[in-house]
């Protein structure tokens, strides 16, 4: 059976709401993690739901929500996960495989780096998880993966907990050849793509892509 990818609209930064639009496709389901409701409405969208504890959502926007007979299901805010982490639960639970995560980084560095951090988890191994904001795509791979975008784009690979070993790229200016990338090393950081395809693989480790489009 066909799934819709999911769109979870998250309370960080959105710097350029024309580039957050351009990347949204038909078919696409939205949820909104509380506060992130707020770019969805920017957008002149409504969520199909709404998960938090609602402690950054104004009250007009609730209004607006309830006119519009959206799904909010509340949470105490005394809790042990983030909305973010409820909402990626939900859409998993609901059964989509493909999440895309809309102002997930960006303002507090605890909640970009919580939110990236939520993304390594092997519970999630087997789906497309990644965050883009039109303009900065970020997302993990253990194996290989593709990236698609212009030539100029800016492209790191960020190893993270640890050593990366047997990375090798395609259609990047600086190629890497069976190399090993370190976490306190920064060589990886801003190659730039050759075309509109970058293709990375890696024999072990958990590699973190950064994708910066030209504007």
């Amino acid at each position: 059976m066909f799934m819709p990818r999911l769109i979870i609209f998250a309370n960080g930064l959105v710097p350029d709401l024309e580039s957050a639009r351009h990347i949204l496709q038909a078919g696409d389901v939205l949820y909104a993690a509380d506060g992130g409701t707020r770019h969805a409405m920017a957008l002149g969208l409504l969520p199909s739901r709404v998960i938090g504890d609602l402690d950054s959502l104004a009250s007009d926007d609730r209004r607006k929500l309830a006119a519009g007979d959206v799904e909010v299901q509340q949470f105490p805010r005394d809790k042990d996960m983030t909305d973010l982490e409820l909402a990626i639960h939900y859409g998993i639970q609901a059964g989509y495989r493909e999440i895309l995560i809309l102002g997930g980084l960006g303002g507090r560095i605890d909640q970009s780096l919580g939110n990236l951090s939520l993304l390594t988890s092997r519970e999630f191994g087997a789906l497309d998880i990644r965050m883009d904001d039109g303009v900065e795509e970020a997302f993990f791979t253990r194996d290989r993966c593709e990236v698609h975008g212009s030539s100029g784009d800016s492209v790191s690979l960020i190893p993270w907990g640890g050593e990366v070993t047997g990375v090798t790229t395609a259609g990047l200016r600086w190629r890497l050849r069976s190399e090993i990338l370190l976490p306190d090393r920064t060589r990886g950081i801003s190659n730039e793509m050759s075309g509109k395809m970058a293709s990375i693989r890696l024999k072990s480790g958990l590699l973190l892509i950064i994708h910066q489009r030209q504007r």
